[in-house]
């Protein structure tokens, strides 16, 4: 018989693990102490973060968002899920056309529609961009899309017990059509330039440092605030279920528990959090397109968590971080060894390292024990 052990309690959940308390007061004093510090410090000090660090570094805490989404899902549900990216993109897509609006009258035509529409000979928007110049409205259809999207398709595909490399193969498959539909001029997305050129967000202008600031504290609340809430989650009695359901669902359903119910709220939750990624990812980066969508940009997700290390949380962001800066460098420095690289990693990692970054410092610690005894 499957055994279940009762839920700790909340105090345990959410302070009770060892560090976590300390990892959120860092964070907190990081996010405090950068906008002080760009304040504060002359331009050109070590203390100052230039624009692009800003906007590389909350580029970073964004795919850390994407990470810990697939770190739930796979991790801990054991969904691989290759398609991530079509909800990331989603999420972008929804804000970006809040942001396009911004752009009013600034555009090359001088129109109240996007430079696209009208060189498309448009003489109004589509019914789907009702209601997207409302800064609220534009924020919720970016998560909500996503994450209604995510649970029609799960809810068929779990339905039909589809799992293992076959969902994996859907979901490549899904994104891979989502992508090519985007790339579509007359779908009304921008075809394969998609959204860029933004001015304003909330009539305040997106070129200026203080705006910048605050969309990287943002993020990086967010990201700190999604990262205890799925500590809560993983650590009470749902997110054990969803661990044995990863070890053996079969069993699970014999002891009278509805997994179909588990792994769809995870699935869309995980969705959620790919959609507020992406809002927060396109005034930062200045730009959405169908490439977001692509099945690559997927399966880097994916190897993101399995370098840092599946079922930790933790793990995938610093995944994220490694992977993300070596292809910073990698694309700088010699763009056309980069896909080899990542390649390399992924089968190196899946070989050498199956627990990820983070198995490695346990085991070196557990060395360090072992000597020092």
């Amino acid at each position: 018989m499957l055994y279940i052990p009762p839920a700790p309690s909340l105090a345990t959940r959410l302070f009770g693990l060892s560090g976590w308390l300390g990892f959120a007061a860092a964070a907190l004093a990081i996010f405090v102490a950068a906008p002080l510090a760009n304040l504060v410090a002359p331009e050109g000090s070590f203390l100052h973060l230039s624009d692009a660090s800003v906007a590389l570094i909350g580029k970073l805490f964004c795919y850390a968002m994407l990470a810990l989404a697939m770190d739930l899902v796979w991790g801990y549900a054991g969904i691989l899920s290759l398609g991530h990216g079509i909800f990331f993109a989603l999420g972008g897509y929804a804000f970006g056309m809040y942001l396009m609006r911004q752009i009013g009258q600034d555009g090359s035509y001088h129109s109240d529609l996007p430079d696209f529409m009208v060189f498309l000979d448009w003489k109004a928007y589509p019914w789907f961009w009702s209601f997207t110049d409302h800064f609220a409205y534009s924020v919720a259809l970016a998560i909500l899309a996503p994450a209604t999207l995510a649970f029609v398709f799960g809810y068929f595909a779990f339905r039909s017990r589809i799992k293992g490399v076959y969902f994996s193969i859907i979901t490549q498959a899904l994104t891979y059509a989502m992508m090519l539909l985007f790339f579509r001029n007359e779908t009304g997305f921008g075809g394969n330039n998609g959204f860029t050129d933004f001015k304003r967000i909330l009539d305040y202008p997106l070129a200026t440092p203080g705006t910048r600031m605050i969309l990287f504290t943002l993020t990086g609340a967010f990201l700190l605030a999604l990262i205890l809430v799925s500590r809560f989650l993983v650590s009470s009695k749902f997110g054990r279920v969803l661990t044995a359901i990863r070890e053996a669902e079969s069993r699970v359903m014999f002891c009278g528990y509805d997994t179909l119910s588990y792994k769809l709220a995870i699935w869309t939750f995980s969705a959620a959090i790919c959609g507020l990624a992406g809002a927060l990812y396109v005034p930062q980066v200045g730009i959405i397109n169908p490439s977001e969508m692509s099945p690559a940009a997927s399966i880097e997700i994916a190897i993101w968590a399995a370098v840092g290390g599946r079922g930790t949380l933790i793990g995938p962001l610093i995944g994220a971080f490694i992977v993300n800066g070596a292809k910073s460098f990698f694309t700088a420095a010699i763009p056309e060894y980069w896909l080899f690289f990542l390649g390399l990693l992924f089968v190196l990692v899946t070989l050498l390292l199956p627990k990820g970054v983070i198995g490695l410092l346990d085991t070196l610690a557990s060395f360090r024990k072992e000597r020092a005894r």
